[in-house]
């Protein structure tokens, strides 16, 4: 049984919730491993999906192979072996998609990642926007226990990303909605919580907030603030 998300689709103002599912993507991968240029053109046409947020981690544990990939850092890297820990793993590997959490796949083979997407289903608490640099978490009485609210932000726009050696060596590769800013933003508890945002890393930053079971459990719910062209979903 996978869990999925209650979240918000695009709505006429940047601050209005209409709660629908949003699956979360999350692909785990190295511009330096030959195996997750499939996984990532995957994950580059489901950033068009309204109703799922694709998100694209580098992890470093492959820049001794000849290329350090230019977007990872060691929280995504940690937040993969998070994942590997609760699903009582002593691996981690790339390319590795995780569907809110719950289910995991290699995710080039694009019906079985549909497949997964279409099994999620809504379980978790509103997410509102406040204003622009704030997030509001709401009341929910189905989930008592504490859960982690993170800060996601990541690049929009498809970015061409010239390798010079290692795996894919004379390639360049088409990146989307790459990570580039994850916090963690505090607890929430059952009831309705507010909180402030940190500024982008970096300008041109699209911003989500994902509820999730502590130490790389299941994604309960997430919301997208796009505030550059007035969208929330």
């Amino acid at each position: 049984m996978a869990l999925a998300l209650d979240s918000s689709v695009y709505a006429q103002g940047p601050f209005v919730t209409d709660p629908k599912p949003l699956v979360v993507v999350e692909l785990f991968q190295s511009q330096g491993c030959s195996s997750c240029p499939p996984a990532e053109e995957n994950l580059n046409a489901l950033a068009d999906d309204p109703q799922v947020l694709a998100l694209s981690f580098g992890v470093t544990y492959w820049d001794s192979l000849g290329w350090k990939d230019t977007f990872a850092t060691d929280a995504y890297t940690d937040r993969q072996w998070r994942y590997a820990h609760f699903h009582h793993r002593d691996t981690v590997w790339t390319p590795q998609v995780y569907v809110n959490g719950h289910v995991d796949l290699v995710g080039n083979n694009r019906a079985e990642l549909n497949e997964a997407i279409r099994e999620a289903q809504s379980t978790g608490p509103a997410i509102a926007w406040p204003s622009a640099n704030r997030v509001q978490v709401e009341a929910s009485a189905q989930h008592p226990r504490i859960s982690d609210v993170w800060l996601v932000r990541y690049d929009p726009r498809t970015l061409h990303v010239p390798i010079g050696s290692g795996e894919n060596g004379g390639r360049t590769l088409d990146q989307r909605n790459v990570v580039r800013q994850l916090v963690h933003l505090g607890a929430w508890q059952g009831d309705a919580v507010a909180f402030s945002l940190p500024a982008p890393s970096v300008p041109g930053l699209d911003t989500a907030v994902l509820i999730q079971v502590p130490n790389g459990g299941d994604i309960l719910s997430a919301s997208v603030q796009a505030i550059g062209d007035s969208r929330v979903r």
